[in-house]
C-alpha cells in the first residue's frame, strides 16, 4: 500500500530542485563532503525555521524524534557539530539564490494590488536586526552595540520582497539604493520614506521612468512654478514646484509636484513630493499610506522567522539563516496563493508547524476549518502514542 508524504515532504517538492543543486554546483557547496549535503543543510535549517527551534541540540533532538520518516525527505542524520561546521563554511549565497528562483515563482501566483491604477507599486524601506557585539564583533554598530541591516523592495502585488540585501547596521539606507540596481520596470510606482531623500538618486529614477513619491522634508528650498485645481478629502494644496540651490537645482532640474494633505487619523498637516503628475492628489497620499505595510511584513518576519536570535555566530551562518527565513515566507505566500488558503499567513504557519510530520495531504489539511483541523491533531496524536 502506497504511503501518503509527510506535509514537510510535500513542501521540500515546492522547492526549485533543479536551480537549487545549480546553486551547489556554482558556490562548490558540496565538495568534499560525504554525508551532510548542502540540500541536507537546507531541510535542517528550514525545519528550525518552520518548529521555532532555537539551538542546534534542539535541531538534532528534534529531528531524532522523527528519524523513522527520514526516508522521503534525503536526510541521512543530523549532528549539531556537523550542521555547525556547515553554518560557517558554506556559502549562504546558495540560499540566496534559492531565494530569488522561488520568487521567480511565487510572481505568477500573486494578486495585484488594490489601486485602481496598473502600474507596478513598490515601497522601499529597511530594519535593523539588532545582535550582541560581543557574540557577533564583525557587526559592530555603535561602540556598545552590534547589527546588521535589511534593505527591502516590497511588491505590493502580492505582499512579499521582491528584492533584499542585508548591509552591516551602519550603511546607510540612501547610499544602499544608490548602489543597487532595483528590479523595477519603467513606469513603476515606489513610495520612500524621507531617508531616502537625495536629489540626484531621485532624479535617476525619473530618468529611468519611475514615480516616486515621498515626504517633502521641512527645509525644502523651492519656488512654486504652478497651481493644480484642488480636489479630494483632505488635499489642501496642489502645486508644480521647481527645486532651489545650485547643488540641488543640478542635481534635479525638472519640476515636481508638492502636495499638502490633512491627515485625518493623526491629526497632522503632511506634505507629499513626487514626479507623478498624472494621478490624483488623494491617491498620491494613499500610495504613501500604504508604505506602512512594508512595516507590517517587517514585524511579521521578526515576530514568527527565526531572524532575532542564531544559530551559529560567523556572518555567513547568520546570513544563511536569514535567507532560508526568507525562503520560507515565499513558500508559506506560494501555498496561500496556489491553493486560495482562506485564513492569514500566520495561521497557515501554525498549521504547517504542527501537522508538519503527518502523513497528510497539504491540500487536506488546508481546506479544513480550524476547529476541524484540531480534531485531525488529536487524532495524528494519539496515532503517534498508541
Amino acid at each position: 500500500m502506497h504511503k501518503v508524504d509527510t506535509i514537510f515532504s510535500e513542501l521540500l517538492k515546492l522547492c526549485p530542485r533543479y536551480h537549487f543543486e545549480k546553486a551547489v554546483q556554482q558556490y562548490q557547496g558540496d565538495r568534499y563532503v560525504k554525508t551532510f549535503s548542502t540540500w541536507q543543510q537546507y531541510i535542517t535549517i528550514l525545519y528550525s525555521q518552520i518548529k521555532q527551534k532555537d539551538s542546534l541540540r534542539d535541531i538534532e533532538t528534534g529531528l531524532s524524534a522523527h528519524s523513522s520518516r527520514w526516508y522521503h525527505l534525503g536526510l541521512t542524520g543530523v549532528h549539531k557539530s556537523t550542521l555547525s561546521d556547515a553554518n560557517t563554511k558554506r556559502n549562504y549565497r546558495i540560499f540566496e539564490d534559492t531565494f530569488y528562483d522561488l520568487l521567480a515563482r511565487c510572481k505568477d501566483l500573486t494578486p495585484k494590488h488594490r489601486f485602481r491604477f496598473k502600474n507596478p507599486l513598490y515601497s522601499i524601506d529597511a530594519t535593523t536586526i539588532d545582535l550582541c557585539l560581543s557574540v557577533f564583533p564583525w557587526a559592530k554598530f555603535r561602540k556598545t552595540k552590534g547589527a546588521i541591516k535589511m534593505h527591502c523592495l516590497y511588491d505590493h502585488s502580492g505582499a512579499f520582497p521582491s528584492f533584499i540585501t542585508v548591509t552591516d547596521g551602519k550603511k546607510h539606507e540612501v547610499k544602499v539604493a544608490r548602489e543597487t540596481s532595483l528590479p523595477m520596470s519603467p513606469d513603476s510606482i515606489v513610495s520612500i520614506d524621507k531617508a531616502y531623500i537625495d536629489y540626484k538618486w531621485l532624479y535617476s529614477l525619473e530618468k529611468n521612468g519611475v514615480w516616486f513619491v515621498t515626504r517633502a522634508k521641512s527645509n525644502i528650498n523651492y519656488a512654486v512654478a504652478g497651481q493644480h485645481p484642488v480636489s479630494g478629502k483632505g488635499v489642501l494644496s496642489d502645486e508644480t514646484i521647481s527645486l532651489q540651490g545650485l547643488l540641488t537645482k543640478n542635481n534635479y532640474p525638472k519640476e515636481l509636484r508638492l502636495i499638502r494633505y490633512y491627515d485625518e487619523e493623526r491629526k497632522k498637516v503632511l506634505t507629499f513630493l513626487t514626479n507623478n503628475f498624472k494621478l490624483a492628489a488623494s491617491t498620491i497620499a494613499k500610495i504613501y499610506k500604504s508604505r506602512w505595510q512594508i512595516e507590517l511584513f517587517f514585524k511579521w518576519i521578526k515576530q514568527n522567522l527565526k531572524i532575532k536570535s542564531f544559530l551559529g555566530t560567523s556572518k555567513n551562518a547568520v546570513l544563511m539563516q536569514i535567507w532560508i527565513a526568507m525562503c520560507y515566507y515565499l513558500l508559506l505566500t506560494y501555498i496561500k496563493y496556489q491553493t486560495k488558503y482562506g485564513y492569514s499567513l500566520l495561521q497557515l504557519s501554525r498549521v504547517i508547524r504542527e501537522m508538519l510530520f503527518e502523513r497528510k495531504s497539504l491540500i487536506d489539511i488546508l481546506t479544513l476549518k480550524p476547529e476541524r483541523l484540531l480534531i485531525v491533531q488529536d487524532y495524528a496524536l494519539q496515532g503517534a502514542l498508541f
